[in-house]
């Protein structure tokens, strides 16, 4: 189940900095959608980085032994 979470969000990501470029490279740095697109996967990114560290914590991702 996390796993999937993870893919999702990552291609949520991948999604926003695509269509943050799209617009930058449409509006030449002058509207505000390129900014919107950027700040959606900064906050994508700071859900993934949430989702890791819970999800160590909790036990839903194993950690590494040796």
């Amino acid at each position: 189940m996390i796993r999937v979470l993870v893919i999702l969000l990552l291609l949520a990501i991948l999604g926003s900095l695509f269509s943050g470029l799209f617009y930058l490279y449409r509006d030449r740095g002058a509207g505000e959608r390129t900014a919107r697109a950027l700040t959606v996967r900064i906050t994508l990114s700071i859900a993934l980085f949430v989702l890791l560290l819970a999800g160590f914590r909790f036990g839903l991702i194993p950690g590494y032994s040796q």
